[in-house]
C-alpha cells in the first residue's frame, strides 16, 4: 500500500529575508509553498548581533519586496532593535507559509522528477526546493583555540553581545573584517585593552565629498552591476567585505587611529606554541592595502563626478596618520594580560543536508543567478548570487522576482513529476 506524503509545488528551507522575499512573490502568483526555518523566522538578526549593532549601509536600501524602509531617517542606519522591528512589520504584512522550529535533515532530487524532503517534522514531497538559508552557517574557529589555557574566555563573533560579558583584562580580537573591526571598535569605546589580529580585509569611507558613499555608488550603478561583469567574475564572492561602521550615525573604521589611541595591532595570527602566540609580519601591508582600497572607492567617486559635472566639495587622499614602527611577531598571554579572544574569521558552509551534485570544490553550490543544474532546485540569498546586493536587504528581492518566474515556468513539469514521486515514496 502506497503513503502520500505532503505535498507542495514548492518548498522554501530557510525563513530568513530570502526565503520571506520569495513567499512574496510566490503569493502574488498563487503558487503553493511551505517554507521550513530550523529556528525563528530571521532569527540571525536577533541571535548572531551585539547590543549596539547598527547596518552598515543606509536605511533607504532596506527594500524587501513590498516593505520598503519608510521611517524618518533615510540616511541613518538602523540598530538591533530597529532592524528587528523592519523585520517583523515584513512578516506581519506577509503572513508566509512558515512552519517554525524544523530543522530539513536532507532534501534529494527523484529519478521521476521533484524531491524528497525529510525533517524533524516529517517527511515531505516537493514539485521545486528552493534553498534560501544563507550560506553563514559553522563559525570558524581555528584548531589553535583548543590549545589556549583554559583560563582564557573564547567568543565567536556570533556570540559576542557587549564588553560587560567579558572579564577583566586585555581582549584579543582575531579578524579584522567588518565584524572585527566593529566588535574592536566596541570594546575600545568602552574603554578596554584590545589587541587586533589584522587580515587583509579591505575599508571604506563612510561619507565623501559631500554624501555616503553608499549613494555615491548606487549613483555610478555599482549595486546593479551582475557577477557576470565584475572584474574578479565569481572570485567576489570570496571577498571580505569592506570595514565602516553606521555607528553613532555612521563614520570611517580607521585602525591606524586606534592604534594611536592605544589599540595594540599585529598582523594576522599564526599559530600559538605554549603561551607564545605567533603572528605573520603582514600588519603594515594589511593596512596600506586597506587604505589603497579606501582611496581607490574615493578616486572612482571623483572620476564620476567630474564626468558628469557635478557640484561637490572638493576631493581627498587619506594620509596614514600612524604607521608601525616594526612587525611584532610574537605575544606572550601572560606577561600581556590577555584573559579573553574573540574570534571574528567568519563562517563555513553546511550544505551536507542537501543530497545533490551541485557544489563545487569547497563545499559551495554552482549556480547561475540561482539557477542550478539540478532541474527544480534553487539558491537564494547568497552574497552576490547575482549583484553586490543579493545577500542583503537591497538586492534580494530583484533575485526572489527572477526566482519566482523560474519557479512558474517550470510548474507543468514539476506537476508532471508528481505520480513518479508517489510511486518513490511507496510505504
Amino acid at each position: 500500500m502506497s503513503v502520500s506524503l505532503p505535498h507542495h509545488s514548492v518548498l522554501i528551507v530557510g525563513g530568513g529575508q530570502a526565503g520571506l522575499s520569495l513567499s512574496h512573490h510566490l503569493q502574488a502568483a498563487g503558487v503553493d509553498h511551505l517554507i521550513l526555518e530550523k529556528h525563528k523566522a530571521m532569527h540571525t538578526w536577533r541571535t548572531q548581533r551585539w547590543d549596539s549593532f547598527t547596518l552598515v549601509t543606509p536605511n533607504w536600501q532596506c527594500a524587501l519586496p513590498g516593505h520598503p524602509y519608510d521611517g524618518p531617517d533615510p540616511h541613518g542606519f538602523m540598530n538591533k532593535g530597529e532592524i528587528a522591528a523592519y523585520l517583523d512589520g515584513f512578516r506581519a504584512k506577509l503572513q508566509p507559509p512558515l512552519r517554525e522550529g524544523v530543522t530539513v535533515d536532507s532534501v534529494r532530487p527523484l529519478p521521476g522528477g521533484g524531491f524528497q524532503v525529510r525533517s524533524s517534522d516529517g517527511e515531505y514531497t516537493a514539485g521545486q526546493v528552493v534553498v534560501a538559508s544563507g550560506g553563514y552557517h559553522q563559525p570558524i574557529v581555528p584548531r589553535l583555540a583548543e590549545r589556549l589555557p583554559a583560563s582564557v574566555t573564547q567568543l565567536h563573533s556570533a556570540d559576542y553581545r557587549n564588553p560587560d560579558q567579558l572579564p577583566p583584562g586585555k581582549m584579543l580580537v582575531v579578524g579584522a573584517g567588518q565584524s572585527g573591526a566593529q566588535i574592536a571598535e566596541d570594546l575600545h569605546l568602552a574603554g578596554r585593552e584590545v589587541v587586533l589580529a589584522v587580515g587583509d580585509a579591505p575599508r571604506c569611507a563612510r561619507f565623501y565629498r559631500g554624501r555616503d558613499v553608499v549613494d555615491w555608488l548606487a549613483d555610478m550603478g555599482y549595486y546593479d552591476m551582475p557577477v557576470t561583469a565584475h572584474p574578479l567574475r565569481e572570485g567576489v564572492r570570496d571577498n571580505t567585505n569592506h570595514y565602516v561602521t553606521g555607528r553613532d550615525g555612521g563614520r570611517d573604521i580607521d585602525l591606524r587611529r586606534f592604534a594611536l589611541e592605544g589599540m595594540q595591532l599585529y598582523g594576522s595570527l599564526q599559530a600559538l606554541d605554549g603561551d607564545t602566540l605567533r603572528f605573520a609580519p603582514t600588519l603594515r601591508a594589511a593596512l596600506d592595502g586597506a587604505d589603497r582600497t579606501y582611496n581607490g572607492i574615493n578616486a572612482s567617486i571623483d572620476q564620476h563626478i567630474a564626468r558628469q559635472g557635478l557640484d561637490a566639495p572638493p576631493p581627498s587622499v587619506y594620509t596614514p596618520v600612524w604607521q608601525p614602527e616594526g612587525e611584532r611577531e610574537t605575544l606572550s598571554l601572560a606577561a600581556s594580560g590577555i584573559t579573553s579572544v574573540i574570534w571574528c574569521i567568519g563562517f563555513s558552509p553546511d550544505f551536507r543536508w542537501l543530497d545533490a551534485p551541485i557544489f563545487n570544490g569547497r563545499g559551495h553550490p554552482v549556480h547561475e543567478r540561482g539557477v542550478t543544474a539540478v532541474p527544480g532546485l534553487y539558491v537564494l540569498g547568497l552574497p552576490w548570487l547575482h549583484t553586490w546586493g543579493s545577500g542583503r536587504f537591497s538586492g534580494v528581492a530583484r533575485d526572489a522576482a527572477f526566482l519566482a518566474e523560474r519557479i512558474q515556468a517550470f510548474q507543468p513539469a514539476a506537476q508532471a513529476g508528481r505520480a513518479a514521486q508517489d510511486l518513490a515514496m511507496a510505504a
